[in-house]
């Protein structure tokens, strides 16, 4: 089904060579010349190509890359724009589309969501942006219909931007990578490994997109083994696949880590822009003749059978037929693995008790978003459906079509009126279900998702009220036909179903009457509309010559993801009011952190205004950093720390990173970072990447000391000094000051305890000049102000 070549790969002229002497001969045979130098031969990649036409570096391994157009939505734009306008905005430099699929239900309340959205209009009049109305188009769907282009590169800060499978690489990104181009800067990264995925073969009937995107996934996710790479689609497969079924795998990329994607391209290709009005944003990309890849995975399409991803990631892969013949051991499986990632005895997932007869019988299922809600998927799952029906009972089907464009033909052609027939529940294009903000299932549901995600929570519930529930991965396919089985887990392959080649026709008439196209057309006269709930950021204090941090929270998960730093959901109506929305950091995962996060605040707080009236521990603390290390409250700042073994998997929302810093947060500490882009995130707030070589010897409340801190991000100190400051706190006898538990260094009352300053050494991987200048400013708001 698939293959992995851990080493380097040559693709001569279509064939995999992992060996450079039978490559060598290969080519010598082939073209009568030797063999090209690696170096050259990674040139030959379509990723190279596309990087390189957009880096303005001038140093091919160092990139400061340009956008050709970005795009956010609005649980992310109005952080962005304030963010940019905070450091100088005056105008839109590359088409900015602000799109509203994941705030559009203005329910019961507030005026919250709504006064985004008109906070975003306005800023498109005002700035010169695109401004696409709630329940129009889902983010992704607009680009790939409006503003995708081959040998394009587009940045949105949502962290499926992915629009490879129409020639165009695209990047998910934290809010403050967007606001560097909104204010002319650029994306600074080092030039990424690229790795080939061959895709060669034909999916069997009933296989869908997710079949094929799981599949890989849960070959490449935990190895690391695309993480933070291009991932180059070549291949003989792909001509058999139909442009929506590309766009559907190549979404789901998001889930490997890597971090972009790209496709050669086709006919197909060409005709779907053309169906869209672009035929000039097309060209052909090619397959490379002559090409090196730093890794390689070929996958079979015509050997991929239905899959599912069960509870907590999408990595988490079974074939659906597996599940079917033996549901008890896998169920079991998933609710240990389930139950230990959770931590709390009191929320057990039960997964089990939804095997009946035999079978597994889901309470739910959705197919919604970028990645479901493609025409193709409803079209297929209507075929499925047709003369059939959910049933009345507590099983339920909702349709959420990609854009009004798509809505609009499936209602012209029948579909949807088939659909709605079998008694399923169609909606407009809205992101909520992807993220918990619609279609959440009652306390204990197993949901059936067509969408990009099934971290926990991500459905909706909330463990820290007592409820839970949990999302299953599945093609729009299969969960029709377990649909039509009233819920019963049934696969799509070897249905008798005859499905129908449907025409798309794309009527352009519904954005041109709604949307607000203001690019090259910007009011500064415009005022901004600016609701109670929006805020500006607070101010942020620049880096101190030494640092003082304290552990606020110690998570030993193997993976933490955005959702449990910041989760999604309801309280994505605050988000554009940093300070609100920052009471939610953590509050599924470790609900104690804001309360100590604030604490040490105050602390800091305290030390700014000249007062000297720390708590007891931190005085003693202080008399130990002013004997050993010659630092005082005056020049030594005190913040928060959290420290997890892999922070920030999924997400690309910066507020996993800005809710940290409105608390007081300075740095985080792991083993190593899920993606760049969360580590992007907290170097753009100001905030230090730290990464940890061995077992951490601190644990939570622990002090950290790191002395000349700002010397050390200057010169990019490698290894970079720290101590761990134990002790300090109220005891019953007296104590001592010490170093590593020797001699005396100075005297406490005796009514404390011994302080210890314990050696150990934290690392910061390479930091580019600009990134050192933005955490020795505190922020990027600073740095650019």
């Amino acid at each position: 089904m698939t293959k992995l070549y851990e080493g380097g790969v040559y693709f001569l002229d279509g064939e995999i060579f992992e060996a450079q002497n039978s490559a060598a001969g290969f080519y010598l045979g082939k073209c009568g010349k030797k063999l090209p130098e690696k170096a050259e031969l990674k040139k030959n990649t379509i990723a190279h190509g596309i990087l390189e036409k957009h880096n303005i570096s001038g140093d091919g391994e160092n990139l400061k890359l340009k956008f050709d157009a970005m795009a956010s939505h609005d649980i992310t734009y109005v952080g962005i724009i304030q963010t940019a306008r905070a450091s100088g905005l005056t105008e839109f430099p590359v088409p900015y589309v602000l799109t509203n699929c994941h705030n559009s239900l203005c329910a019961v309340g507030g005026t919250i969501n709504e006064d985004d959205h008109v906070f975003g209009l306005s800023a498109a009049q005002k700035y010169g942006g695109i401004y696409v109305p709630a329940h129009f188009a889902v983010i992704h769907q607009y680009m790939r219909e409006m503003m995708a282009g081959c040998g394009k590169m587009i940045l949105g800060s949502d962290s499926h931007t992915r629009y490879g499978a129409l020639g165009t690489m695209a990047i998910g990104e934290g809010g403050g990578e967007l606001a560097k181009q909104l204010l002319k800067k650029t994306y600074d990264v080092a030039k990424p490994q690229v790795v080939g995925v061959y895709l060669a073969g034909k999916p069997k009937s009933g296989v869908g997109p997710m079949d094929v995107a799981l599949t890989i996934i849960k070959e490449v996710f935990a190895n690391g083994f695309v993480k933070n790479a291009v991932m180059e689609f070549i291949g003989s497969g792909i001509s058999n696949l139909s442009v929506d079924f590309r766009n559907g795998i190549d979404v789901m990329t998001t889930e490997t880590a890597c971090l972009s994607s790209i496709w050669q391209t086709d006919a197909a290709v060409e005709a779907y822009y053309a169906a869209h009005g672009r035929k000039e944003d097309y060209a052909e990309i090619k397959q490379p003749e002559a090409a090196y890849y730093d890794r390689f995975i070929y996958v079979n399409l015509s050997e991929i059978k239905p899959m599912i991803a069960m509870p907590f990631h999408p990595s988490n892969v079974y074939a659906v037929e597996d599940v079917i013949k033996n549901p008890f051991d896998i169920l079991k499986e998933v609710e240990n693995s389930a139950n230990e990632q959770l931590e709390n005895p009191k929320l057990a997932l039960k997964l089990t008790g939804k095997i009946h007869n035999g079978a597994l019988f889901a309470d739910q299922a959705v197919i919604a978003g970028c990645a479901g809600g493609t025409f193709e998927n409803i079209c297929n799952s209507a075929d499925i459906l047709r003369g059939k029906k959910t049933g009345s009972g507590e099983f339920s089907l909702s349709v959420y079509p990609s854009s009004q464009p798509v809505n609009m033909k499936l209602a012209e052609n029948g579909v949807a009126y088939s659909l709605m027939q079998s008694g399923a529940s169609m909606r407009s294009a809205f992101c909520g279900p992807c993220f918990g903000a619609g279609d959440v299932p009652f306390n204990g549901a197993l949901s059936l998702r067509h969408t990009t995600r099934n971290f926990p929570n991500r459905e909706g519930s909330k463990p820290g009220s007592g409820q839970i529930a949990s999302v299953a991965l599945m093609d729009a396919r299969s969960i029709s036909a377990t649909a039509a089985n009233g819920g019963k887990l049934t696969s799509a392959e070897g249905l008798d179903v005859k499905y129908t080649d449907y025409e798309y026709t794309f009527n352009k008439e519904i954005y041109q009457n709604r949307v607000y196209f203001g690019y090259n057309k910007a009011k500064a006269q415009a005022e901004l509309k600016i609701g109670p709930n929006i805020a500006d950021w607070p101010q942020m204090p620049a880096l101190t010559e030494n640092l003082l941090l304290k552990t606020a929270a110690f998570i030993t998960d193997a993976v933490t993801t955005t959702d449990e730093l910041i989760p999604s959901g309801e309280t994505s109506s605050y988000r554009s009011n940093p300070i609100a929305l920052a009471q939610f950091t953590l509050s599924r995962k470790d609900p104690e952190y804001v309360n100590r996060a604030k604490e040490i605040q105050e602390e800091e707080n305290k030390r700014v205004s000249g007062s000297s009236d720390f708590d007891s521990q931190l005085v003693n603390v202080f008399n130990l950093l002013t004997d050993k290390f010659n630092a005082s409250a005056e020049n030594t700042g005190i913040g928060s720390v959290i420290y997890a073994e892999k922070p920030g998997d999924g997400s690309a929302r910066e507020q996993a990173a800005s809710c940290q810093k409105v608390l007081g947060g300075w740095a985080n500490i792991a083993k190593e970072y899920a993606t760049k882009r969360y580590r992007s995130n907290l170097i753009n707030w100001g905030m230090l990447p730290f990464v940890i070589k061995e077992t951490p010897q601190f644990s939570l409340g622990d002090y950290i000391f790191i002395p000349h801190i700002k010397d050390a991000v200057t010169e990019n100190n490698k290894p970079i000094e720290a101590y761990i400051i134990k002790g300090g706190e109220k005891a019953e006898s007296g104590g001592n000051i010490s170093e590593n538990g020797g001699q005396n260094t100075g005297n406490i009352s005796e009514s404390d305890e011994a302080i210890t300053a314990i050696p150990f050494n934290l690392y910061l991987a390479e930091l580019t000049e600009d990134e050192k200048k933005i955490i020795l400013a505190g922020c990027l708001i600073n740095y650019y102000k």
